[in-house]
Formats: structure tokens, sequence, C-alpha cells
């Protein structure tokens, strides 16, 4: 119940910070609250896009200009993470990613799975807390062209930005609600998305060596 109450704090507080972002930026405001949530800075990205549906259901915001702010924003983070990753590799990510709250660990854990399911975890990887900040770096370290890279990224960003935003204009005053359970039952999120792209990379394999048998 502590912690729940905690959260909720901070949810309270954070959305005044986000309503003077909003009132001085407007949409461009959104753009750059994300730009620096995906790019490691300690921004609660799903309650920022929960909370914009929020305003978008109580008529402050459009619908549309929000999606398209918040995929800008979505997209300019990960791309600018992805070509910090081509350009200064793994050394950079490990001696400064502890200043972003990302930790040489999490780091060492995500590029495991990356190698294994790494075109995936860049669209799943937003969904997963604290493995959205760290994809694209690898990405960029791993040599994936931006094409590549582009394809998998900007689906998942506007597949995450329409989910949450659309959460919160469904949810109406009960938006917070995100924001709890995320903090809550995160670890079952992780699981379930390690679960999933593990059933699917196994599918899309058998899947593939059947192809190269019948041929």
């Amino acid at each position: 119940m502590t912690v729940i109450i905690y959260i909720e704090i901070g949810c309270v507080s954070f959305m005044q910070h986000l309503n003077h972002l909003i009132e001085h930026y407007g949409y461009f405001g959104i753009i750059i609250a994300l730009v620096g949530g995906i790019i490691g800075l300690p921004i609660p990205d799903e309650v920022l896009l929960t909370y914009v549906g929020y305003n978008v259901f109580g008529g402050k915001m459009s619908y549309l200009p929000s999606l398209l702010s918040a995929f800008a924003g979505a997209c300019g983070g990960i791309s600018l993470s992805y070509f910090l990753g081509v350009k200064l590799g793994l050394p950079f990510l490990i001696k400064f990613g502890p200043k972003l709250h990302i930790t040489e660990e999490k780091v060492s854990k995500t590029r495991k799975l990356f190698l294994k399911f790494g075109p995936f975890l860049l669209f799943a990887g937003f969904f997963i807390p604290g493995v959205r900040h760290i994809t694209a770096y690898l990405a960029g370290i791993n040599g994936y062209s931006y094409r590549r890279f582009a394809l998998f990224a900007y689906l998942g960003a506007v597949t995450w930005c329409f989910t949450f935003i659309t959460l919160g204009r469904v949810l109406g005053e009960n938006w917070i609600l995100v924001g709890t359970n995320l903090s809550k039952y995160s670890i079952y999120l992780i699981v379930t998305f390690l679960l999933g792209c593990l059933i699917f990379y196994t599918y899309w394999r058998k899947k593939r060596l059947l192809g190269m048998i019948d041929k």
C-alpha cells in the first residue's frame, strides 16, 4: 500500500512537470521528453504516454497529433541511441551507461539476449522496462544496417506509443493505474516478453530450416 501511495505521489509530481512542459512547448514537449527518456534519462515513459492519453480524454490534446509527436520522440531517441552505438561502440555504453541508470550487468544480460533475439527485441524491447534504453545501442554496436534497425525499432515505437496513449484515453481518470501496475508487475511483463521472444524465435527458426530442406 505504501509503495502504491509513493508511486501515485510520484506520478502527481511528474504530472506537474509534464503539464509545465506541454504548456510551454505543446506537442513538441512530448517529443523532447521521449527523446530524453529513450536515451536513458530517468523519465517514466509509459506514465508519460498514458498521461498524454488522459489529456486526450480530457480534451486538452488531440489524439492524432499526440500519437505523431510521441512517435517522433520515440524514433528520435531510439535513432540517437543507435547512432551512438555505431560511432562510439560498447566502451562508451559501459563507461557512461551508469550515469543514465544503465548498469554494466544490465548491458551484459541484454547483449546476450540481443545476440539471440536481436530483431524481435528491437520491437518488443519498448515494452520491457530498462531494455528499450539498451537495444538500440546494441544494434549499432553489432553492425545492424540502419534499414534493418529502423524496420523493427520504428514498428515497435509506433505500437508502444499507440498502446499507452490509447490506454490513457480509455482509462480516463484511472490512467494512474498504469504507473502503479507497471511498478508492481514489471517482472511479470519481462518474463512474458522473454518467453514470447523464445517461442517466436523457435517457431521462426524451425520454419526457416524446413524451408531450406524443401528447397
